[in-house]
């Protein structure tokens, strides 16, 4: 047996801290999710499955700023939002963008759960607390909402409110992820992996869509043995890589047939950020508007768009302990289209759903017999 001072020496070396943690129980009971809005989530989840499953033809939207840095221009953007999602019901199935927890491939500011204060002084505590007010206050306004899962811990916290789940380009590979994914509630939507690797996300799918079992907390923040079902709705996302974009039809066609070979869904969503605009805000649009066309020409592959939008255009840079500096309702991770080419790009994509539609209908028309004889 190791003597006190040495047993001191042999663990715990370079932790500077620790502090304690509020229950996820807890947290919940400050902040309840209403039986109403609960019945809310569960529809938006019930939504994006039926579109991914080929069961609803609208397009599925996910649109929102990079990551949420103040609840109060994010709360705007909600306001705003709500409105024109109620407009394009008929055609677009609406999820708004609200991360909070930014990978980073090196270092900087990790999302406003992690320092809420824009300052260094990493008030966890906090930052749970105003994520969770944040996405009560978004559901409360009939939006469905959609968040990137990072760190394992977190979805205790808040996943209750969330209809549609996004596994990054730098976890894709992640086997704990991966298990994570298999619990989770909500569909999840996987990207490709920064490299461009579209089979890791492929793989990713297949994994969670087993059931797992692993470490993790329980209601009351207890460590636990989680054994889970399986998630059989995660699904892909197409966001580029350095290397250039992957939305062209012969990546779609790839990707599908790729994902036809691990018995999943062959069906898709896009990214029009990240790689597939070049990491260029303003070329958003012009992704949006060829998944668009091709939308009209009966595109099925495709079943989703994700967009990133704020209220200003652009992003800017955040110095930690400035946040008062900051210009309002601009992003201060990546770069975002304005809120005026968001309603543009929305009501273009509206449009091209009703026109697939048109097209589908002419079709039926001009071959009746052509589903049943499939069908035979």
């Amino acid at each position: 047996m190791l003597e006190p001072d040495a047993a001191s020496r042999v663990r715990d070396q370079r932790i500077a801290g620790a502090r304690p943690l509020i229950s996820p129980a807890l947290l919940r009971e400050e902040l309840p999710l209403t039986g109403e809005h609960g019945h809310r989530v569960l529809a938006g989840r019930q939504s994006v499955s039926a579109i991914l499953n080929g069961d609803d033809d609208r397009l599925l939207v996910i649109v929102g700023p990079c990551s949420v840095h103040d609840p109060a221009a994010a709360t705007e953007y909600a306001q705003r939002l709500a409105e024109l999602a109620d407009a394009l019901a008929g055609q677009l199935c609406i999820v708004m963008r609200v991360y909070f927890e930014k990978p980073r491939t090196t270092i900087g500011w990790k999302g406003l759960i992690n320092d809420p204060g824009l300052d260094g002084s990493f008030d966890v505590n906090r930052g749970l607390r105003l994520a969770r007010k944040l996405l009560l206050d978004i559901v409360g306004l009939g939006l469905r909402v959609g968040c990137e899962f990072l760190d394992p811990i977190t979805p205790q916290y808040i996943a209750d409110t969330v209809s549609w789940g996004s596994i990054g380009a730098r976890t894709a590979q992640s086997p704990v992820h991966r298990q994570l994914c298999s619990g989770l509630s909500m569909p999840i939507g996987i990207k490709n992996s920064t490299e461009g690797d579209v089979q890791a996300a492929v793989d990713a799918a297949a994994a969670a869509a087993a059931g797992h079992v692993f470490a993790g907390i329980n209601d009351d923040g207890l460590a636990t043995i989680l054994t889970t079902t399986g998630n059989p709705d995660c699904h892909v996302v197409l966001r580029g890589s350095w290397a250039g974009p992957n939305y062209d039809a012969a990546s779609v066609a790839d990707a599908t047939e790729r994902l036809t070979k691990a018995s999943r869904q062959p069906r898709l969503i896009v990214d029009a950020s990240h790689g597939n605009s070049g990491k260029d805000h303003r070329r958003q649009p012009a992704v949006a508007a060829d998944i668009a066309g091709r939308l009209t020409q009966g595109e099925t592959g495709v079943v989703g768009l994700m967009l990133e939008s704020f209220l200003a255009a652009g992003r800017q840079e955040l110095i930690l302990g400035q946040a008062d500096r900051l210009a309002y309702g601009c992003s201060v991770t990546d770069a975002c289209i304005d809120w005026d080419t968001t309603v543009t790009v929305l009501h273009a994509l509206a449009r091209a759903v009703d026109q697939r539609r048109l097209k589908v209908s002419q079709d039926a028309d001009a071959y009746p017999h052509s589903e049943s004889m499939r069908q035979a």
